[in-house]
């Protein structure tokens, strides 16, 4: 049957946004890859279908379906373009987003676009991220001589850091499907290279898991500001820059939460007939 969808994008970071309420539409791994198809169908980072929360707390559930078909718990710049669609639809600034990874409290600045998504406390345990093996997950050695060691996050999806001196001389369309799939990574990997600017700045490229290079991923700059927190290399609050534009986190030192926050998009509507 006919499916009408929503295309939208943050920082280049894009998703087709499909509403399930009304018949609890769930895709399946056939529909997921030819709507991904950015020749013959829409193309997507992140396929994303609004279905009705499970727990009261929340407004809606959002699951989420990678470029390849598989699910993931947690995507931050997807999570921004929902809480746009849900403040439309509200007329409210605040809301609670559920998925499979908890829920996910969201607000947008009066009068702008700004989204923000708080991912509560990062895991870093090796049993959380998770790992294959008891590690220190600030200083993950890979086995590899062309990368340094990582530092493991996990915001609701598994992160690998890598701090390099400079992030546009790294072959990450090499490296990072070599990554995503390391023996050390049972539920593979999302994969950053990052250069630290300053204490205040970062400069970041992202390999995502199940999706490959894209330009922007909010869980993936929130995990990097938790590395360099980590490591000693930035102060709690900092601007990442991505591909696709600037993306400001905030680890507070009060609740030990992380905050996302950046613009959203709309691109264009449609119905898709397959």
């Amino acid at each position: 049957m006919p499916r009408d969808f929503i295309k939208m994008h943050g920082l280049g970071n894009d998703f087709v946004i499909i509403d399930g309420r009304a018949d609890s539409f769930l895709p399946d791994k056939e529909f997921c890859l030819a709507v991904a198809d950015r020749h013959r169908g829409v193309g997507y980072d992140q396929l994303i279908v609004l279905g009705k929360p499970q727990d009261p707390a929340a407004d809606l559930y959002m699951h989420l379906y990678n470029s390849d078909g598989s699910t993931t718990g947690a995507c931050g710049n997807g999570t921004r373009c929902v809480s746009h669609l849900l403040f439309d639809e509200t007329g409210k600034t605040r809301g609670v987003i559920q998925t499979s990874a908890g829920l996910l409290n969201v607000w947008q600045e009066e009068g702008s676009r700004i989204v923000s998504v708080d991912f509560g406390p990062p895991n870093l345990s090796w049993k959380e991220i998770p790992l294959a093996k008891e590690m220190d997950t600030l200083n993950v050695l890979m086995g590899m001589d062309d990368v340094p060691p990582a530092c493991c996050v996990n915001v609701g999806n598994p992160h690998a850091l890598f701090f390099v001196p400079d992030v546009a001389a790294v072959p990450l369309a090499d490296l990072g499907p070599v990554l995503e799939h390391h023996a050390l990574f049972p539920e593979r990997c999302n994969i950053e290279f990052a250069q630290v600017l300053d204490r205040a700045h970062i400069r970041m490229r992202v390999w995502e898991r199940g999706a490959g290079i894209t330009e922007s991923c909010g869980s993936g700059a929130s995990a990097t500001l938790v590395a360099a927190v980590r490591r000693g290399l930035t102060d709690r609050k900092a601007t990442i820059h991505l591909d696709g534009g600037d993306l400001m986190i905030e680890w507070r030192e009060a609740d030990d939460h992380v905050i996302l926050s950046g613009p959203t998009a709309l691109s264009f509507t449609g119905t898709l007939t397959f």
